[in-house]
Order: structure tokens, then C-alpha cells, then sequence
């Protein structure tokens, strides 16, 4: 095997290309446009930016920041086209799309190395290694084969995520471990309200403003488990609390009484350092689930990591299905990135090119692959996509709250990121990649 077929030319597909390429590997990529478009594809480029024009934050002691810095010392192709058409954005990285695009397509056609096929693939190709990233909109054809070939209850086709918080920001002078009826080892967080603090949150919650929603985005079926909370809050005032919200089974031991209603969280990783909010999938604006979700009682001060979402997402079970260096468990010569690997946004899904461009090669080489550190940015994003524990698993972007925590506790958020993303580029110029 002296060559290695990549499907998709999105961000991870383009970037995932191009480690192979300057390494000297054949690359064949496939790409279906512009033979083919997905509904919320425009134009012919690759590494099409599809909704926002923004990258997130540049600054290195954000999560954003830092997992861009990262990615730069692995020579990101996607980056060096960000950074010669930014446009002013405040603190962020943003561009223009057209010639971001642009940038990034004419790098890959000009790579004497990368060979294009301009073909739609309906099925994974075993004849060679391959990169699978084709996308949070994957054909549906090529989709129908990973789901066969990973068995089906392993591939979803819509994101239905409840918002996640650290646990550190959990006031539990409030909030209470147990699970319900004592069942368990008090594997839940429990927030529990009187009365009127339900009342008060349920009338703002069935105000709160929704997003605007994507035609590709609405799914054919909501079905009652994903729907989102607050269409389930407007269907009467106890509605919730005879759902998620439900509190038999408890007891709020400052009170010594069932609660009248409680919010519960479910420890989301290894290290206990994030938790979901069980039940929470939602559509509100990211700034209105910070507003109204920071009125549960315990999550007054909340930190978000991420927030919840509902959009069509095609993505696999990864932590079921993925090595570390994201090949298939399965049959290590097939390789998966992008949003379809797990990850969310455009930067992690162009992170998770490169390091699977990377693996490919060392694959290809009977090398070791580059497994990196979970202190780093990009380790312990990849390290959450493949991690066993994780439970229920919804797509993960960058944030600090899947970092191992600093050996010495600081309270301070800005310094403690500050810290975090030091140790990461102390490790990084140290160890040259």
C-alpha cells in the first residue's frame, strides 16, 4: 500500500491531505462536488466554510486559541490560509470564505502528490488505507455503508446534545450527590428547586429565544427521548417535573424532603471534570441557555463548556468504535475525521485531519502513531472522542474542561487558562513535531 485514499475535501479531508502529501505519500482525495452538492454546500471550493466566517477566539489563553496554536506547529494548511485573509473580528479569527476556500483548494490541486477525484463514493474502499471525512452531511449512500459496516446503532444522523458544565463551577453548597431511590453510588449531581424557583424558571424557560434553524438541519422526527426542553416545558406547567425534572426518588438532605422539582447531571468523563445536563437538549441561543439555565439552583455560576444543540449531525459512536490514533478498531487501515470522527467545530475537525493524516502515514510506515499528551488541546479533545466511559456521546469542541486539571489548584479562570495553555506549548517546544 503506497498510496492512501482520503474521502471528502472539508477541512479535515484538505488538512489530513496535505500531511500525507508533504511527506511524500500519494494521495488519491474524492471529493462528490461539484458533481454533487449537500444542501448547505455554495460554491465548488473545498474547506467550504458553511455558516460563520469566524474561527472563534485567537488569543492562546482561550480553548479556541490554544487548539489553533497547536495545530499551527503541525503546519496547518487550513491556518496558513486563515491567517493571509483574516478580517477584523475583535478578538476572534475570522476570514473571508471565498478566499479562505480558495486558498486551501489551489494548495491541494497544486501538491504534486494529491491526485483528485471528482466522484461521489458509495462505499468504503478496502484496497488501500483510507481517511474517512465526508462530513457532518455524508452522502447517504456512503452513510448507509459505515452503518453497516459499524453496525447501526453506531452512526446518528442528528446531534440531539445537552449542555455540559464543569464540575468545579457546581456550587454544592446547593447542589447534592445521589441517585434516585439510592440506587447506584450517587452517580448524579442533583439540583433541586422549591416551588417558586421552578416556577420562576419554567416561565423564562418557555420565553427564552430559540436559534433560527437550517431547512438541512430540521429533522424528519423528533422523537419524544430528543426532544428539546423547552418545546416540552410549553406543553403545561408540570410538564418537566414529571419528566427530567421529575424528583421521586429523592431527598434534598439540607431539607430533609423530596425536592419540588430537580435538574440532575451525569458525570461526562473519566476524570469527573464535566457533566451533562441530563435532559437538557435544547435549541435556545447559546446566550439564552446561559441566562435561564444559570437559574437551576447549583448552576447559578456555572462555567459551559459546551452548549446544547440540536442539528443534523451525521457522526459515529467513536469512543465504541475508534483507536486513539482514530483508526477503526475493527480494521486499523481505515481512518475517520472531521465531524463525522466526533468532534465539533471547524478547527477541531481540521486538528483531527492532521493527526489522522498523520497516523495514516506512520500506517503506512510501520511507525508508532503520534498519540499526543491530554494536556494538549488536540489530545484531550481526541482523548474524549475515544474514551470508553463516556456515556450517551454527543460531538465535543475545544474547551478546557477536558484538560487534567494543574497539579496546583488556581481560582482564578484567566489565570487558570492561562496555566492550562501554557503547559501545553511548554510541552510542544520541548517535544519538536
Amino acid at each position: 500500500m503506497e498510496k492512501v485514499k482520503i474521502i471528502g475535501a472539508g477541512l479535515a479531508g484538505c488538512e489530513a491531505a496535505m500531511q500525507l502529501a508533504n511527506r511524500g505519500v500519494k494521495v488519491e482525495l474524492y471529493e462528490m462536488k461539484p458533481k454533487k452538492k449537500t444542501p448547505a454546500h455554495k460554491s465548488d471550493f473545498f474547506a467550504e466554510l458553511v455558516c460563520s466566517n469566524s474561527l472563534k477566539a485567537a488569543r492562546i489563553d482561550s480553548a479556541a486559541g490554544l487548539l489553533k496554536e497547536e495545530m499551527r506547529r503541525f503546519g496547518s494548511v487550513c491556518l496558513k490560509s486563515a491567517d493571509s485573509c483574516s478580517v477584523a473580528a475583535g478578538g476572534a479569527l475570522a476570514v473571508d470564505r471565498d478566499i479562505f476556500a480558495e486558498n486551501i483548494t489551489n494548495a491541494i490541486k497544486n501538491h504534486p502528490n494529491i491526485e483528485i477525484f471528482e466522484e461521489v463514493i458509495e462505499k468504503i474502499p478496502e484496497d488501500s488505507i483510507v481517511i474517512i471525512a465526508s462530513g457532518p452531511l455524508t452522502d447517504s449512500l456512503l452513510a448507509e455503508d459505515i452503518k453497516k459496516y459499524t453496525d447501526s446503532e453506531n452512526l446518528s444522523f442528528y446531534d440531539a446534545a445537552a449542555p455540559i458544565v464543569t464540575a468545579d463551577s457546581i456550587n454544592m453548597e446547593k447542589a447534592f450527590f445521589a441517585s434516585r431511590y439510592g440506587k447506584g453510588d450517587d452517580d448524579y449531581i442533583n439540583c433541586p428547586f422549591n416551588k417558586e424557583e421552578y416556577e420562576a424558571f419554567h416561565n423564562e424557560l418557555i420565553n427564552a429565544e430559540s436559534a433560527p434553524v437550517h431547512e438541512f438541519d430540521k429533522p424528519v422526527t423528533v422523537y419524544e427521548g430528543c426532544m428539546p426542553i423547552e418545546i416540552l416545558a410549553k406543553r403545561g406547567l408540570d410538564s418537566i417535573r414529571f419528566g427530567p425534572l421529575k424528583p421521586v426518588g429523592l431527598t434534598d438532605p439540607r431539607t430533609g424532603h423530596r425536592p419540588w422539582a430537580a435538574v440532575q447531571l451525569r458525570r461526562e468523563n473519566a476524570n469527573s471534570s464535566l457533566y451533562n445536563i441530563v435532559g437538557f437538549q435544547t435549541n435556545l441561543k447559546f446566550g439564552e441557555q446561559k441566562r435561564v439555565f444559570s437559574m437551576i439552583p447549583g448552576l447559578e455560576n456555572a462555567e459551559f463548556m459546551r452548549y446544547g444543540v440540536m442539528h443534523r449531525n451525521t457522526f459515529i459512536n467513536s469512543p465504541r468504535l475508534l483507536n486513539r490514533d482514530l483508526s477503526l478498531k475493527k480494521n486499523n487501515n481505515i481512518f475517520f475525521a472531521g465531524q463525522l470522527s466526533g468532534v465539533e467545530g471547524y478547527m477541531e475537525s481540521a486538528a483531527s485531519g492532521i493527526i489522522a493524516g498523520i497516523n495514516a502515514y506512520a500506517k503506512l510506515k510501520g511507525e508508532n502513531p503520534t498519540i499526543l499528551p491530554e494536556f494538549t488541546m488536540i489530545g484531550a479533545l481526541l482523548n474524549y472522542i475515544c474514551d470508553e466511559t463516556v456515556s450517551n456521546f454527543q460531538p465535543m469542541g475545544a474547551n478546557f474542561g477536558v484538560l487534567p486539571p494543574l497539579e496546583t489548584k488556581i481560582r482564578d479562570k484567566k489565570e487558570r487558562y492561562k496555566a492550562l495553555a501554557e503547559r501545553s506549548m511548554n510541552w510542544f517546544d520541548t517535544n519538536k513535531i
